[in-house]
């Protein structure tokens, strides 16, 4: 089973999927309810047990800014200090739930399970494309009951196109044509590139551009170490240099568990960008592509529970990539971590963020 890094950021939620009402997520194993403010919309993001009883926060209500226990009545901020209890005037000093840092970036959500005072907001690797007004985006999250390093392992190695997805997105080439890697270890970023001069135009790019020949394809994949994937994907006629089209494939692998892994998934394109039919299409279309890997995925975990202790795994050189990643993920599990301590004084507020969250950002494309 994969090991958690902990002081890594781990996108939480889309954007769009924060409001006034109360959302329950898992995050490495950590109950986590997400809610925006009234008064200037930020993200909160609290522990989501009351600590009177346990009840989950996410299923109760909003009181203002305060997060009420729909089964005791117990009122916590946006500190996670609890203000009120039932009963009595005097509220229990240590009556509180951990607050943990989030930031808005990009379109997406993200927080961080580890020690607040380790949380650098600027670390936060960019997908500028998901919010830039010259593309358009379709998007989507599937929970898988795998190891997240499973889908890891899926999206390194691309190979698995040709088979898993022939119809789709997969041709014979992407199998037969090597790959390049390279490791950065200091910055925890792994990229694997697969350049096809000459390749079968498959029905995701033929129904949505009309390309009826072959390609030139693209795949320059760029994994930031736990969570971002971005893919890099270009395609063109075979032997032109234009017109370019060009698509961003970008995946936030988020460990809910172990054994359990969000995989949210967007698509964004430079091309029909006002098509509702081809925006349609390429939702419809990725989605399925997504639950040919979901179903694959929740497979393959059940085959490896079942495998006797000590079962040698082989690996060729496609698997460069996905090994790589699973050196850099070892790494950074491997850094010493504190989990935020309910207990803790408030964390310094930074760049205007209430002393709940500690820091808290918004960025856009650009």
């Amino acid at each position: 089973m994969t090991e958690f890094a902990r002081n890594q950021w781990y996108v939480a939620a889309f954007a769009d999927e924060v409001g006034r009402d109360l959302l329950a997520r898992t995050l490495l194993g950590e109950p986590v309810v997400l809610y925006r403010t009234e008064a200037d919309g930020r993200v909160v993001a609290l522990a989501d047990r009351c600590v009177h009883r346990r009840f989950p926060l996410s299923a109760s209500s909003l009181d203002g800014d305060r997060v009420v226990c729909g089964y005791h009545g117990f009122t916590y901020d946006t500190t996670g200090t609890c203000v009120a209890v039932p009963g009595q005037a005097r509220v229990p000093r240590t009556a509180r739930v951990a607050a943990y840092p989030a930031v808005e970036q990009d379109t997406l959500v993200w927080v961080w399970i580890g020690d607040p005072e380790r949380a650098d907001p600027l670390a936060i690797p960019r997908a500028p494309h998901l919010a830039d007004p010259g593309m358009t985006t379709v998007r989507g999250m599937e929970p898988i009951d795998c190891d997240y390093g499973l889908l890891v392992d899926n999206l390194m190695d691309l190979s698995h196109e040709t088979y898993l997805h022939g119809g789709y997105i997969g041709t014979p080439e992407v199998a037969e044509t090597p790959i390049t890697t390279e490791v950065d270890e200091a910055a925890a970023v792994v990229r694997v590139s697969r350049h096809m001069p000459d390749a079968e135009c498959p029905p995701f790019y033929a129904r949505s551009t009309g390309i009826a020949g072959r390609i030139t394809r693209r795949q320059d994949i760029e994994y930031h170490a736990p969570c971002l994937y971005l893919l890099h994907s270009a395609i063109t006629p075979v032997h032109q240099e234009q017109p370019v089209f060009r698509t961003e494939i970008t995946y936030a692998i988020t460990p809910a568990a172990p054994g359990k892994v969000y995989d949210f998934w967007a698509v964004s394109r430079d091309f029909a960008v006002d098509d509702a039919e081809v925006t349609d299409f390429l939702r419809d279309f990725n989605h399925q592509v997504v639950m040919q890997d979901v179903d694959a995925l929740n497979l393959l975990q059940r085959a490896l529970d079942d495998e006797p202790p000590g079962y040698q795994e082989l690996s060729i050189n496609i698997d460069a990539g996905g090994l790589a990643a699973r050196r850099v993920l070892a790494a950074l599990a491997a850094e010493p971590h504190r989990a935020p301590d309910p207990a803790d004084a408030a964390p310094a507020a930074h760049d205007g963020a209430s002393p709940a969250q500690g820091v808290h950002a918004t960025g856009n494309a650009g």
